[in-house]
């Protein structure tokens, strides 16, 4: 009963009423012709509710996005390909496409309708405004009476999801990139400065050239070796990026956390641009040991565009993976809000004596617009000096700060900079 009233329109619910009006009053003036009327119209609403229900709608909705990964403000066209897999015909539907807020209003259309086995397509374009995994769906379809008197309202569960990657923004050299040689994979390989046996050899391998064999090895040895083609070193670079909730201030577009992103996409860019390994690590309860790590763009940047402030737990964990990447040496770029000592000090001891490491330590009073900083007790000032004194290149990040001039400066100068 309480869905047959959900499903009346308005002038189903007046149709109803007056009936019952006209089924009273024939019964008390004696006026048998008007109860009848009256019933007719009490039973019109009935007639056409048990109609508008005797289609399943059971419809099966497929998306696909052109392109699938957008950055901020960038359109994207979704595909909706609608079937009906039952054996009866479905009615003409009006439909509403459920979207998250930012990704614009919700697109309505008109699915004709659809014989067994048939399908319809239809297409809508959508404009994201924020990064992140977006959800596409359900649809709404709503199914009206030829009377106009119900309208009954069902959702087809079925989503899916468009990614907005964050914004990258471009980023200038500095002396500090120059330098910090870290091994990457195994020690290369040189050639050697006083003769061919000093140079490095190895075991033959099936499809190696015959003419890299290296003939007074093999002699030595009885089996065959070549040498060892010479590799070039390649620079390492480890990003760390804290998403801990106590660390940021703001929130949406305007808030610490995005700026941080903005800083983690365009540097991950920039250094794999300017041939480095880089190696992106973040907190991830999800792993299982808390802690993700990104070596490729494409996954790095999927990981920033899922990144959300997370609680207090994890900083420490990542610290500690981050100790196994940087032991060889190579760049350190963390961007960190305020720390205790105990993590100063772990964060301190990554960056590799003669090695070079960068440091952006967030004001989330700043982006709070002056409401109390949610660090508590820790003082970003206080993190900024101590990774300053242990011979990091560091600046505090307030609002104002551009990322681009942040990390300009940052990664041309060794001194304290922006310290407050």
């Amino acid at each position: 009963m309480r869905r047959f009233r959900e499903s009346l329109t308005t002038r189903g619910a007046a149709f109803l009423a007056s009936g019952l009006v006209l089924v009273l009053a024939g019964l008390a003036l004696g006026q048998h012709d008007l109860s009848r009327i009256g019933t007719a119209l009490c039973a019109l609403p009935v007639l056409a509710g048990l109609l508008g229900r005797r289609h399943d709608l059971s419809l099966v909705v497929e998306r696909e996005a052109h392109p699938s990964r957008i950055t901020i403000d960038e359109p994207a066209v979704v595909q909706v390909r609608i079937t009906n897999p039952a054996t009866a015909r479905a009615p003409m539907l009006l439909a509403e496409e459920h979207l998250d807020y930012s990704l614009g209003d919700r697109p309505r259309f008109v699915v004709p309708a659809l014989p067994s086995g048939a399908c319809t397509h239809v297409e809508y374009a959508v404009r994201a405004h924020s990064r992140g995994a977006h959800r596409l769906g359900p649809l709404g379809v709503r199914v009206q009476d030829p009377f106009g008197l119900t309208l009954r309202h069902t959702s087809i569960s079925s989503h899916d999801e468009l990614l907005v990657l964050p914004r990258v923004v471009g980023l200038a050299n500095g002396r500090a990139l120059g330098r910090g040689l870290g091994a990457e994979g195994s020690v290369p390989h040189r050639i050697a400065l006083h003769g061919e046996d000093d140079q490095s050899i190895r075991e033959y391998r099936d499809g190696d050239d015959l003419r890299r064999i290296h003939w007074p090895a093999t002699a030595r040895t009885g089996e065959l070796m070549v040498r060892q083609e010479d590799r070039p070193a390649k620079r390492r670079a480890t990003l760390l990026l804290d998403t801990r909730a106590r660390s940021h201030g703001g929130k949406g577009p305007s808030g610490s956390l995005e700026w941080a992103v903005t800083l983690a996409a365009s540097a991950v860019t920039h250094l794999l641009e300017t041939g480095f390994a880089v190696h992106l690590l973040t907190v991830d309860p999800g792993q299982e040991s808390g802690v993700r790590e990104d070596s490729e763009l494409d996954p790095a940047l999927e990981t920033l565009a899922r990144t959300v402030a997370n609680d207090e737990s994890g900083i420490n964990g990542m610290l500690h993976a981050a100790s196994g990447a940087t032991a060889q040496g190579g760049l350190v770029v963390a961007i960190v809000g305020a720390l205790d000592d105990d993590s100063a000090r772990a964060l301190s001891s990554l960056r590799q004596p003669g090695g070079p490491g960068l440091a952006f330590v967030i004001d989330p009073e700043g982006f709070g617009r002056g409401m109390r900083a949610p660090s508590g007790d820790l003082d970003p000032r206080a993190t900024t000096a101590a990774l300053a004194a242990a011979g990091w290149s560091v600046t505090t990040v307030v609002p104002d700060l551009d990322v681009a001039d942040a990390w300009g400066t940052v990664a041309g100068s060794r001194t304290l900079v922006g310290a407050r």
